[in-house]
């Protein structure tokens, strides 16, 4: 096709294709076991801190001074 570019080959790993789609429907909560419960709460950390330094490197002048609030903060905070 022409002036297609194939942008998936060059793109760093958080930008390639969505993985599997995640089942809608939850299954009920007493017949969950905690340990698929941990595993699911873990894929999502993982996803949000994953989302995170992507916004990071997307906006590195809002994550700089995010940083610096931070550093202020626990600069004030007493023990």
């Amino acid at each position: 096709m022409a002036g297609h570019d194939k942008r998936g080959s060059s793109r760093p790993d958080e930008l390639r294709e969505r993985r599997e789609p995640r089942e809608r429907t939850r299954p009920d909560d007493a017949g969950e076991s905690t340990e698929d419960r941990r595993r699911r709460r873990a894929q999502f950390l993982r996803e949000l801190n994953e989302a995170k330094e992507l916004r990071d490197r997307v906006q590195p002048r809002r994550a700089r001074a995010a940083r610096m609030r931070q550093q202020m903060r626990m600069r004030t905070f007493r023990w």
